[in-house]
């Protein structure tokens, strides 16, 4: 029985206010030391979480733009060989609409709905509504495959969200900001593709983990065998429903790292409570294992 733990990262990993992972550190440490693969799914475009990756020190797989592309490095365990995908120095999945359609679609409907998308605002503006650094706030706009954007009034949304399903778009929503993305595209069915492509190259049963804090997290959530909830800073519980969630009793780094502890039995007890009581370990692991032999592709 191998591990594989896929993670959000804003609110989740790394902390709401401050982007800080020093709580999570001790695990990420640890992890590294043994072995088990971290595959970060973000909305954070693909050179946002290569500067993240470099940092935390992880040379895995990782999904971006909340599904839009994955993205595998050449020699790396977990790589597989694709045929046509290659992109120096990754083997590359692109599931998203390119940028430059969505952008189309923005402009268009910008003559009737006030949105304002990444691709309108300047790096200052981002980095204000992002508490990002420029620099990093500059490689938050270069986006491959999702365009976040905020609505000056709430009431546009049903009509935006009309317009978009004629050529193929949804509109997701995290922590901050709505996202423009392909129909079919989210976090779940990118971590489902890595699932299988770790699960050929074991040869053996795989226990997934999934942590995350806002609602475009639901498929990563729903995809996973030990689905964890982190809460966010102000408190507000977010009102979702995942068979098995565990839900972290503090938010940020910490509580992702007292749930990853929890859950790999590096604690004495799992962090988190789970509704209805939850499974004892014996079933969730049987409840993996049945999982893992109902899916082949």
């Amino acid at each position: 029985m191998k591990w594989l733990l896929f993670s959000d990262l804003d609110g989740t990993l790394l902390n709401h206010d401050d982007y800080s992972y020093e709580d999570a550190r001790p695990v990420l440490e640890r992890i590294r030391r043994e072995g088990i693969p971290l595959v970060i799914a973000s909305s954070k475009t693909r050179v946002e979480v290569e500067e993240i990756q470099e940092e935390i020190g992880l040379r895995m797989p990782f999904i971006v733009e909340n599904g839009g592309g994955i993205y595998f490095p050449r020699g790396c365990r977990g790589t597989p060989y694709l045929p046509g995908s290659e992109r120096e120095p990754y083997f590359a999945v692109r599931l998203g609409m390119p940028y430059e359609e969505i952008r189309e679609f923005v402009a268009r409907a910008q003559q009737r709905i006030p949105l304002r998308g990444f691709g309108d605002m300047t790096v200052e503006e981002v980095a204000r509504l992002t508490d990002l650094p420029l620099e990093r706030a500059r490689l938050a706009k270069t986006r491959e495959f999702s365009e976040p954007f905020l609505l000056e009034d709430g009431e546009w949304l049903p009509e935006l969200t009309a317009r978009a399903d004629e050529i193929g778009l949804s509109i997701t929503r995290g922590g901050r900001f709505f996202h423009l993305v392909r129909h079919g595209q989210d976090k779940g069915r990118a971590v489902r593709f890595v699932k299988t492509v770790f699960r050929r190259q074991w040869n053996e049963p795989i226990l997934t983990v999934g942590l995350g804090d806002s609602l475009n997290d639901i498929p990563l959530l729903m995809a996973v065998d030990y689905p964890v909830l982190i809460p966010s800073p102000g408190g507000k519980e977010l009102q979702i429903e995942v068979p098995r969630l565990i839900l972290a009793t503090v938010p940020g780094s910490l509580g992702w790292r007292k749930s990853v502890e929890g859950i790999l039995g590096w604690t004495g007890e799992r962090e988190g409570e789970i509704p209805g009581g939850g499974r004892d370990a014996e079933n969730r692991d049987k409840m993996g294992d049945d999982k893992d032999k109902g899916e082949n592709s």
